[in-house]
């Protein structure tokens, strides 16, 4: 499994067209194959700066969607809104911690 999480910083004004981007492609980014969770979360302290996190069922699945029709139409639109070059990190889980029930 790679954990993806990608860090956008939009030109404030373009928010709005990057949201709409995400909203018109979420769906169809989710069920691509290899694809296993989808998430957007924004920095509390920068609006403007928003991170993609997902989940892909291994690196092969993610070069796969990286080389897609999909990702072509979306990435090129998304690009054009950034202020700065987004950074992008891919991670293997090592483990997982949850609470003790004492």
């Amino acid at each position: 499994m790679i954990t993806r999480i990608v860090r956008m910083e939009f030109q404030p004004h373009q928010l709005p067209t990057f949201r709409n981007i995400f909203d018109q492609s979420k769906a169809s980014i989710r069920a691509f194959p290899g694809c296993h969770h989808l998430e957007l979360h924004q920095d509390p302290h920068a609006a403007h700066i928003l991170y993609t996190y997902s989940l892909w069922e291994s690196e092969v699945a993610l070069d796969q969607y990286r080389k897609s029709e999909l990702f072509g139409k979306v990435w090129p639109k998304t690009k054009a809104l950034f202020a700065a070059k987004p950074i992008a990190y891919s991670l293997h889980l090592l483990e997982t911690v949850v609470a003790s029930k004492d």
